[in-house]
């Protein structure tokens, strides 16, 4: 009872001190950057506490009438039943091929709900990368938030929680590292992954005179960070946007390696630790490795941002981890595969015309497997992409492909392409299309592959793949 008598005081004489905040945004209450049933927490305790430091004072008052009231209590808990963004998909009716089938779950992007994902905290030009894992998709934005510590005013990155079920944001998470604000540095939360084990893990960019490369992990629940080493570019220093993970971040159940390759260069990096040791270079001791064939042939370098993607091997090898083949896809070139020597394996040189990137400068390639099948997913173009056979642009769209006999390139069988289309926005340069593809089974038992496509600053869609799906 005097709880509540302590509210109706309150709710009836509280003035709300008005100033500018770095954070607004309207029902924020709590200003972790997410609106959901926190704030409403966080809204209830103030009104009882009367404790200034719990809330954002310019966001709780949701009604705009300068008084903090049960009012605004009230206001939230709309305005949370109204932020709920219907599930819209891209409405195609796709093939049933081989059978299977492919149906999108949802989607969120500049072209199908323009409305929904230009409110996001995540159309940012500076969340430039995002993972699926476990039903979740978890999406790195650099320098999102400004917080200030005593008389420091300070950037904090953070990592978006989204549910892969239906796209919607669970939480954001503040990275921090040995306990203080992580952020500051130019892309300081540009490219996240999940290695084989399920271990969450996040990189900066580095630049062309950095000698090192801080590689960490994230608790998914805290955005704890803490480091798992400083890869050493060795004598040849290049500038290296984004980083693939192979096996075991921890070494304490695999191996582990770990690839990137050098923009604007001819070479490739590769780290290798052993189940339970430190990691090395990865090519007989040195962490580089000149690459001197290309596809096309016209081309000398990756260009712009390019990003490696290891192969798994069959699991029942003990090479399964090893990454002995792998992806690279650069601004000037389209996916191909090398092995650890460097030598190329196979290109787009044999491949169906009509199945070539119309536009090699969006990089973005995943291989999955599924019923004993191999299939690529790969970026057919970025922003400008007309296909002549269609007669459509294909913006942000990802081909899928069955593989030839021996799983090849050169022979693979188109199966779909998706979305219908994404978005045309300049994200300003990040070059990267993130496709990941998570293996698991129907309520029947039946196989099924979870595809998650995103594109920084135009949009993200969850598929599914399997022979039950229509």
């Amino acid at each position: 009872m005097k709880n509540h008598l302590i509210l109706v005081v309150l709710c009836l004489t509280m003035a709300m001190p008005l100033g500018a905040s770095a954070n607004a945004l309207t029902g924020d209450v709590n200003a972790d950057g997410v609106r959901n049933i926190e704030d409403v927490t966080t809204l209830i305790d103030y009104l009882l506490s009367n404790d200034a430091s719990l809330i954002n004072l310019e966001n709780a008052d949701i009604d705009n009438d300068h008084v903090i009231s049960v009012a605004d209590v009230t206001e939230m808990i709309d305005l949370l039943l109204n932020l709920q963004p219907p599930t819209i998909t891209d409405g195609v009716e796709y093939d049933v091929i081989n059978g299977i089938g492919i149906k999108n779950l949802w989607i969120q992007d500049r072209e199908h709900s323009p409305e929904i994902w230009t409110n996001q905290p995540y159309c940012n030009t500076n969340a430039r990368t995002a993972v699926l894992n476990d039903g979740f998709i978890y999406i790195a934005r650099s320098n999102a938030n400004v917080v200030v510590v005593g008389t420091d005013t300070l950037t904090q990155s953070v990592i978006y929680k989204v549910d892969a079920t239906n796209g919607e944001l669970i939480e954001t998470l503040p990275l921090t590292l040995n306990g203080e604000i992580y952020g500051g540095a130019v892309l300081s939360a540009n490219s996240i992954g999940v290695d084989n084990f399920g271990h969450l893990y996040l990189t900066s960019y580095t630049s062309a005179i950095a000698i090192e490369w801080p590689i960490y992990l994230v608790d998914k629940e805290s955005g704890e960070m803490s480091l798992v080493a400083s890869l050493d570019k060795g004598e040849v220093i290049c500038r290296c946007d984004y980083i693939d993970v192979m096996g075991d971040l921890t070494r304490e159940q695999a191996e582990c390696n770990i690839m990137a390759a050098g923009a604007s260069s001819e070479y490739i990096y590769r780290w290798h630790a052993d189940q339970g040791s430190d990691f090395e270079g990865g090519f007989n001791g040195d962490p580089y490795l000149a690459i001197e064939d290309f596809y096309p042939k016209t081309v000398a370098n990756w260009g712009y941002m390019p990003i490696v993607k290891m192969i798994e091997q069959p699991s029942n090898k003990e090479s399964r981890y090893s990454g002995e083949q792998f992806f690279v896809d650069g601004y000037y070139t389209a996916p191909a595969i090398y092995n650890k020597s460097g030598n190329l394996i196979e290109s787009f040189e044999n491949v169906y015309p009509e199945l070539h990137p119309w536009d090699v400068g969006a990089n973005g390639v995943c291989e999955f497997k599924f019923g004993g099948r191999t299939f690529v997913a790969y970026v057919l173009a970025q922003y400008l992409g007309y296909d002549v056979y269609s007669g459509h642009n294909r913006a942000c769209q990802v081909n899928i492909c069955e593989l030839g006999e021996g799983n090849t390139l050169g022979n693979m069988q188109h199966c779909w392409m998706v979305p219908d289309a994404l978005g045309t926005i300049t994200d300003g340069g990040t070059r990267i299309e993130c496709i990941n593809a998570e293996h698991g089974y129907d309520q029947y038992g039946n196989e099924e592959i979870t595809l998650f496509i995103y594109k920084c600053y135009n949009g993200m869609a969850v598929y599914k793949i399997g022979p039950n799906v229509q």
